[in-house]
């Protein structure tokens, strides 16, 4: 299994929705919350995101490879499924 390095911002909605994506997608496939995911906080750590392109959050990469980054207007549905897919990466 892949580690997934992760961006949040507390309080984004995007971000939000993204956590609500991940606990529903867990549920569903017990296999995902194996994954190891560091989460990084956005304020915390501008050193750390330095290093990364990104715009929005939840941004989400395995090593330096960008698999999602929330974009504006983005549903509920297309957030889970591009968590899904990168959960899948990670898997593999």
């Amino acid at each position: 299994m892949k580690k997934i390095t992760a961006f949040e911002y507390e309080g984004c909605p995007y971000w939000e929705q993204g956590k609500k994506a991940i606990d529903e997608l867990i549920k569903e496939n017990p296999e995902y919350g194996k994954i190891e995911i560091e989460w990084i906080e956005e304020h915390e750590h501008p050193e750390i995101i330095a290093n990364y392109d990104y715009q929005a959050t939840p941004s989400m990469f395995i090593g330096k490879e960008k698999l999602y980054e929330a974009h504006l207007y983005e549903t509920f549905e297309e957030c889970k499924e591009n968590i899904r897919k990168v959960f899948e990466r990670a898997i593999k």
